[in-house]
């Protein structure tokens, strides 16, 4: 059956893989056809998505991410090269402005921002990225549509994304490879077990949302197949919202 968004021969990275929108994306690529790559820090959680995917040959990379060994291990045990990388890993830390400091900037830029953007660029520089490859980074609303009470953090290191974003689509065009984000609204993910915010403060936020719903991991997975599928090949440098339609209140 003609189906335009199979991921059929394809080999994808997924880093952040654990948990989340990263497990959603693996799993759902998987269900695509692709052959995935996944990686993330938690050896238990990432076997469980690894025992969720569809089809064979798969692989699986525990690393951290933040050391500089793990991130050239991840490039010298990919077997064969990408077609798509989805740079899912992230964190998230709310604090108000003025309490903001160096080493809380630090640490939550190393994450969002250099670990995707160099574990990338290390890939692109060994030329592990296939002709027409498509790179995805799982970005936000928040820091390009909108912000937060004490998001500004979190906000800074999503816009710095959507600036690189830009940027490298510039740059990697010659090559062929496309380089899309995907900005999510709230999605229902593991960050709700944190306790941070009530039952009823959920219900609130949910109510700002005109669908009033969060979105759901998978949601995001379908989003990001569609820029991994060659039904986009013509598109690089943009942002794809999914939202609910909270930008639009």
């Amino acid at each position: 059956m003609y189906n335009p968004f199979s991921l059929q021969g394809k080999n994808i990275l997924v880093t952040g893989a654990s948990s989340g929108i990263g497990r959603a994306v693996a799993i759902e690529c998987s269900k695509m056809g692709a052959r995935v790559f996944i990686t993330a820090r938690n050896t238990e959680r990432l076997n469980e998505t690894y025992a969720s995917l569809e089809g064979g040959r798969h692989q699986v990379f525990v690393a951290d991410l933040l050391k500089e060994d793990d991130i050239y291990g991840i490039e010298r045990e990919i077997s064969g090269n990408l077609d798509g990388i989805v740079n899912c890993a992230g964190i998230n830390q709310l604090l108000p402005f003025q309490f903001v400091d160096r080493a809380d900037l630090i640490s939550i830029f190393e994450v969002n921002f250099f670990v995707p953007t160099l574990l990338t660029r290390l890939l692109v520089k060994k030329k592990r990225l296939s002709k027409n490859a498509s790179i995805v980074f799982i970005s936000s609303i928040s820091g390009v549509y909108c912000s937060g009470i004490g998001a500004s953090m979190y906000s800074a290191t999503k816009g710095a994304i959507n600036g690189m974003v830009k940027g490298m689509a510039l740059d990697l065009a010659p090559k062929g490879i496309r380089v899309n984000c995907v900005n999510p609204g709230v999605v229902n993910t593991r960050i709700f077990e944190s306790g941070v915010l009530t039952l009823e403060q959920l219900e609130q936020e949910k109510h700002k949302y005109p669908l009033k719903r969060f979105g759901n991991p998978e949601e995001v997975a379908f989003a990001v197949i569609y820029l991994l599928s060659d039904t986009t090949r013509w598109i690089t440098g943009t942002n794809l919202l999914i939202d609910g339609g909270f930008t639009l209140m």
